[in-house]
């Protein structure tokens, strides 16, 4: 891929016409949407977690819809397995060879649909794919393409026919988010466009796959002041002394969470991070990597965000940055 420079006016600007071509589609969740590009532009992937009809898979579609990128679907069930996921490879006889033939995961941006259906051996497949961005197949690794980015969407484990993903999976989606029912008038307006629906999603692509790997770029020159660093950290260990806490957040959580406020500062128009930004990234990042004592979750006298708000309020918020901290990179 070729790489390219982009100005950061020309990509908010860009970004904002993002999130209006997919807000055509989804109705009165700018919020999510913000956290969905937050992932995106970090590098990170995002895991949607709501009950059925909410329109998990219209966000998805809509996101893709707006970028020039190869997508992937992936209907996951209890019968799929890893080579449905990654690829297999093919033996022809006429030149006694195999072929490599990727699966839907070989995108630039790939829909995990209802993710938590499919086995834990098959959930385990996406793990090399989400961190290291590449897949081993018969001894052989190739490269996911660049961009690459993971949506998963998931139902409430309490539906039948569902699987809890593993803590080290879980651990790989940099944000967790949920869309909820929408307000009665945004559901009436939902209704009266229904029938421009699908005349949306086939409008031209905002963006590139170049210009998404250049904002990518970007985001990790996003300047993290020293003292919203220890912010960071000094959370994080607030959480794991927590009383109700059997695991908090991990290193790279906190590494997670910074990059996320890199990309959502990015997303914001500024070239370094304030402490609005980390209290604004906190629940969608951290949430869903604490895991509470058995009794806390059966009594449910705690949640995660609970958890991450008293974190927060433990902590002073950080008054002064350093003048780079405050001002735009060179």
């Amino acid at each position: 891929m070729t790489y390219i420079r982009i100005e950061h006016e020309h990509a908010v600007e860009l970004l904002n016409r993002v999130i209006k071509r997919v807000e055509t589609a989804i109705i009165g969740k700018n919020r999510e949407i913000q956290y969905v590009l937050t992932a995106m532009l970090g590098g990170g992937h995002t895991l949607l977690e709501d009950v059925p009809g909410t329109g998990k898979t219209m966000l998805v579609r809509a996101m893709a819809s707006a970028l020039d990128c190869s997508m992937g679907r992936i209907q996951f069930t209890s019968d799929v397995m890893p080579a449905d996921v990654m690829g297999t490879s093919i033996y022809h006889p006429p030149t006694g060879e195999f072929t490599f033939r990727p699966g839907p995961v070989m995108s630039n941006f790939v829909l995990a649909d209802e993710i938590n259906r499919a086995s834990p051996r098959t959930q385990s497949a996406l793990l090399e794919a989400m961190e290291e961005r590449r897949v081993t197949v018969d001894g052989t690794t190739y490269a996911l393409p660049r961009p690459f980015f993971l949506l998963a969407t998931q139902n409430p484990l309490q539906f039948e026919g569902t699987y809890r993903l593993p803590e080290a999976q879980l651990d790989r989606f940099m944000i967790k988010i949920g869309l909820g029912y929408p307000e009665p008038e945004q559901e009436v307006e939902l209704l009266t466009r229904m029938q421009n629906r699908e005349s949306s999603l086939a409008s031209p692509p905002v963006m590139l796959a170049e210009e998404v790997v250049a904002m990518q770029r970007e985001v990790r020159q996003v300047h993290v002041d020293a003292v919203i660093k220890q912010y960071l950290v000094s959370v994080a260990v607030a959480t794991r002394s927590h009383s109700s806490v059997r695991l908090g957040v991990s290193p790279r959580g906190t590494l997670a969470w910074m990059v996320a406020t890199q990309a959502f500062a990015y997303l914001r128009g500024r070239s370094y991070v304030i402490p609005d930004d980390v209290k604004e990234m906190a629940i969608p990042v951290l949430s869903h990597r604490i895991q509470l004592k058995s009794q806390n979750r059966t009594e449910g006298s705690w949640s995660q965000e609970q958890v991450i708000q008293e974190a927060l309020s433990s902590v002073p918020i950080p008054v002064q940055l350093s003048a780079q901290g405050r001002g735009r990179r060179p």
